[in-house]
């Protein structure tokens, strides 16, 4: 598989702990470095909090972005916050606001409305039977026991707070999950859009293609990273990119070639 010269850092859904990305990190092989992001403490973070967050838990230089459901709207936020550090911006399965938009208000109508009212009535952990029916749609019950286990509730201002109004113009892309029950296709090729994603794939999976295809999602990363014309190093140039392969590279059937310009 090939590798990035840049670190990947993950950015998970909210509430999902940083282990659902171990065994995509794991067949991404030892040459490539990631990290899961880190999260603010305490429930009265702010979305400029979580941007931070990834910033300064982010290794010196830049990054490629791979941000997972409400992930991309701190990895959005990181992108117009710290635009000469990311290199590119994988979304996967994610909510991404206008600029100047928040989680909810990427939501179509009368979903904001459901949201916020559930928010204000029982705060930011759903029960468990709405996280196995829908987060963990497609997980065997082991795994899905252990999403509802882990879980943790965000701080509100995650879905509340509005990003700031600039744009990123970097190298982006769009990976949509077919079966999921969280997002809809229809909102998230909407997303894809906002995101101004230039390469796209599709998934048959549902929320959580991480764990319940991993060697899918490692190849669909491979093939965005390998697919960039160009990226911008740490002084804003652009230069052209290098990638190392290794025999017995993965290239995945299960994604669906839905590449735009």
């Amino acid at each position: 598989m090939s590798t990035s010269p840049e670190p990947i850092m993950f950015l998970s859904g909210a509430g999902l702990p940083a282990w659902i990305w171990d065994d995509v990190r794991r067949d991404l092989g030892d040459g490539q470095q990631t990290q899961v992001a880190s999260r603010p403490q305490g429930g009265r973070a702010r979305l400029g909090d979580y941007a931070q967050a990834v910033i300064d838990s982010a290794p010196p230089g830049g990054y490629v972005i791979v941000a997972h459901s409400a992930g991309g709207v701190i990895g959005a936020e990181v992108a117009r916050l710290a635009p000469e550090r990311v290199s590119a911006f994988l979304a996967i399965s994610a909510m991404i606001p206008q600029p100047g938009g928040s989680f909810i208000s990427a939501m179509p109508v009368p979903n904001r409305w459901v949201l916020s009212a559930a928010m204000r009535l029982a705060g930011t952990r759903p029960p468990a039977s709405a996280i196995r029916r829908g987060l963990a749609h497609g997980l065997d019950d082991e795994v899905a026991d252990r999403i509802i286990a882990d879980f943790t509730p965000e701080s509100p201002a995650l879905y509340r707070d509005r990003t700031a109004h600039r744009s990123w113009s970097g190298w982006r892309g769009y990976l949509r999950t077919a079966k999921d029950h969280e997002l809809p296709m229809a909102l998230q090729q909407r997303c894809a859009q906002r995101l101004g994603a230039a390469w796209q794939r599709n998934l048959n999976t549902g929320h959580l293609p991480m764990l319940e295809d991993h060697q899918a999602v490692a190849a669909a990363i491979t093939r965005f990273l390998d697919a960039r014309p160009s990226h911008r190093s740490t002084d804003g140039q652009e230069s052209s990119v290098a990638t190392t392969s290794r025999p017995g590279q993965v290239r995945d059937p299960a994604l669906e070639d839905r590449s735009t310009t």
